[in-house]
């Protein structure tokens, strides 16, 4: 009998191993507080399976011309919190292509374009997030 009942709980483990991108309403600080939006290192060709990795907290006001060494190019997948809108540069120092992010979740940055032949997957260097 204890046999099923392991096979159960592992399955339903594994089942949820995969991240899926939190709602906009789901991002909340720590301590409660509000979150401008979370980016996230890794997505998938499933879409249950983006958001994974690494994610890193945008607060409300956040400005941050220079994304930290470890984030730069390494960004997938992002969520922008409600009433919030996330600016985006491919380039250091607010320079480059430029794209604004309202909210909602974005699974795949690879699927939004940037310029005639780019994409968005692993280009943001700097950000900029406000919120109402």
């Amino acid at each position: 009998m204890a046999v099923p009942v392991l096979v159960a709980v592992l399955a339903a483990v594994l089942a949820g191993a995969g991240a899926q991108c939190p709602t906009a309403s789901d991002l909340r600080g720590v301590n409660g507080t509000r979150v401008c939006a979370e980016l996230f290192t890794d997505d998938s060709p499933y879409y249950d399976q983006c958001c994974g990795g690494k994610s890193l907290v945008v607060e409300c006001g956040a400005d941050a011309p220079y994304v930290p060494w470890e984030w730069s190019g390494s960004v997938s997948s992002l969520v922008v919190g409600p009433r919030c809108q996330l600016t985006v540069w491919s380039l250091p120092g607010k320079h480059g292509k430029m794209k604004r992010f309202g909210a909602g979740a974005v699974p795949r940055l690879q699927e939004v374009r940037r310029g005639l032949f780019g994409n968005w997957n692993n280009a943001i260097r700097g950000y900029y997030c406000q919120c109402n």
